[in-house]
């Protein structure tokens, strides 16, 4: 009993400890109506792997109308309707495919294709949340 408590206590220190050693940075955001593009920085200290546990939300006004969705991660180069993919990560020699520090990532994000993102909307606005929780949010005109 004791050693399942104790096995408990460090594996919630250890998820403590990678929470406050995680922090992205939402860089550019830049769309053409169609797809929103993203950089995002790993400020933190802890490599970002697991990309469909990663939680993308958009804000945005689709021809008057404001919309928010969750966008899931979708494994390619060119994201489906509705979901976003990761288009590259600078400097990615040492763990190809896995978003370390100091390296940047570039996201797509593709919305409802009959529902254009208004690019002169001061109202449009992006989260990206990691897998542990830790999240970096940002406005966006196009």
């Amino acid at each position: 009993m004791v050693d399942t408590l104790s096995g408990s206590i460090k594996e919630m220190q250890d998820s403590n400890n990678e929470i406050l050693r995680t922090d992205i940075e939402i860089e550019n955001i830049s769309t053409n109506g169609v797809f929103i593009n993203a950089v995002v920085r790993n400020t933190g200290k802890v490599k970002i792997r697991e990309f469909e546990s990663m939680d993308v939300i958009v804000h945005y006004n689709a021809s008057g109308t404001m919309k928010t969705i969750w966008v899931p991660y979708l494994k390619g180069t060119e994201p489906a309707e509705n979901s976003w993919v990761v288009r590259d990560i600078t400097r990615d020699a040492i763990n190809p495919g896995i978003f370390d520090p100091d390296e940047e990532m570039e996201i797509r994000i593709r919305v409802n294709t009959g529902e254009a993102v208004l690019t002169d909307s001061l109202n449009n606005w992006i989260q990206i949340t990691t897998p542990n929780g830790i999240h970096s949010s940002k406005y966006f005109r196009g």
